[in-house]
C-alpha cells in the first residue's frame, strides 16, 4: 500500500494510492496515517476502488502523522564520506533531526535567517512500526511499517563551522520533508536495492543506490535499538550517497528561487521550491 495524508496544514486527511495513481480518501477507515503496524494491517482486503476519489490536486502532508523521533544516520555511504574529507566510521554515526522540521514532499524549503550554506541529502526514510528495544539483526524487519523518501537538508555552517552538536544544523523549519507516500513494508521486498536521484534546477547532483550503504537497515534499526526504545512512527533516516552541495568543487549551496527534484524507486518523488524566510 502506498498511504499518504493530504490537505492544508493542521487539516490533513488520511488517503490511499490506487493502482491509477489517484489518491483515495480513507478517512471513513482510520482517523491517521501513523507508523503502527497495526493500523496498517486493519486496511488489508479494503477494496480501494469503492473509495472516494480525492478531487483535484491537493497538498501532500508529511506522510506519516505523530513523529516521535527523526533518528539520522551520518556518513553511511563511504564515497559520501570521502567527499566530505571524513572517515568511514566503524559503526553507525546517530545524531537527531528535531521533528518540527518535517513537511510535506513538496512544501517550501525556507532559508533560516543568517543562512548561507544550505545543502541536500537524498536519503532512505525507515519507519518503524512496532516498538524495538535490543532488536536483534535477525528480528530487526519484523519492526518495520514501511519507507519513505527523506530530504535531509542541512545548513553546513550552522552543522559543522561552529560548536555543538550537528543538530543545529539539521532542524529549521522545513529541513525535513518526507514522502509523498508511505510505501508499506510488503512492497519493498530488499530496501538494499533503491536506486535514488536528485536534481537542482534541472542539474542531477546525486544518483546513487541503496546497495553502496556501509550499514544497511536492519543493522541500522539494531544499533539504534541498543541506545534509545524505537517506537511506532520513529523514522530513521539513513544517509545519503555522494553528490550533495558540500562536495561540489566550488561547493554549490542552495539559494532562494532553486528547484530541488528527488526521487526513490518505488518510493514516489518530492519537487520543492526555495524561498526566503519572511519577517513577520
Amino acid at each position: 500500500m502506498k498511504l499518504v495524508r493530504y490537505g492544508p496544514p493542521h487539516r490533513e486527511h488520511p488517503g490511499i494510492l490506487d493502482s491509477d495513481g489517484h489518491t483515495r480518501a480513507l478517512s471513513g477507515a482510520i482517523p491517521h496515517v501513523t507508523g503502527s503496524t497495526s493500523r496498517i494491517g486493519s486496511l488489508k482486503g479494503i477494496d480501494i476502488a469503492k473509495l472516494p476519489v480525492v478531487p483535484g490536486t491537493p497538498r501532500l502532508a508529511p506522510c506519516v502523522e505523530k513523529v516521535g523521533k527523526f533518528v539520522c544516520i551520518g556518513l553511511n555511504y563511504s564515497d559520501h564520506a570521502a567527499e566530505a574529507g571524513m572517515k568511514v566510521p566503524s559503526e553507525p554515526v546517530i545524531f537527531m533531526k528535531a521533528t518540527s522540521a518535517i513537511c510535506g514532499a513538496n512544501d517550501d524549503i525556507v532559508i533560516p535567517r543568517g543562512s548561507t550554506k544550505i545543502d541536500w541529502e537524498v536519503e532512505l526514510g525507515v519507519v518503524i512500526g512496532a516498538p524495538a528495544k535490543y532488536v536483534s539483526e535477525a528480528d530487526a524487519m519484523s519492526c518495520v511499517a514501511g519507507y519513505c523518501a527523506v530530504n535531509d537538508l542541512s545548513e553546513r555552517a550552522f552543522q559543522l563551522e561552529g560548536t555543538g552538536q550537528w543538530v543545529k544544523g539539521k532542524s529549521a523549519d522545513t529541513f525535513g520533508p518526507i514522502g509523498p507516500w508511505l510505501v508499506t513494508a510488503d512492497e519493498v521486498p530488499d530496501p538494499q536495492d533503491l536506486s535514488m536521484w536528485l536534481e537542482v534546477d534541472g542539474h542531477r547532483y546525486q544518483n546513487g543506490s541503496t546497495r553502496t550503504m556501509i550499514f544497511g537497515v536492519r543493522q541500522l534499526i539494531s544499533y539504534v535499538s541498543r541506545f534509545m526504545s524505537l517506537q511506532p512512527g520513529d523514522i530513521i533516516s539513513t544517509g545519503t550517497p555522494p553528490g550533495v552541495g558540500m562536495g561540489q568543487r566550488p561547493p554549490v549551496y542552495l539559494k532562494a528561487g532553486n528547484r530541488v527534484r528527488l526521487g526513490i524507486q518505488g518510493l514516489g518523488e518530492q519537487d520543492q521550491r526555495v524561498v526566503a524566510e519572511v519577517d513577520s
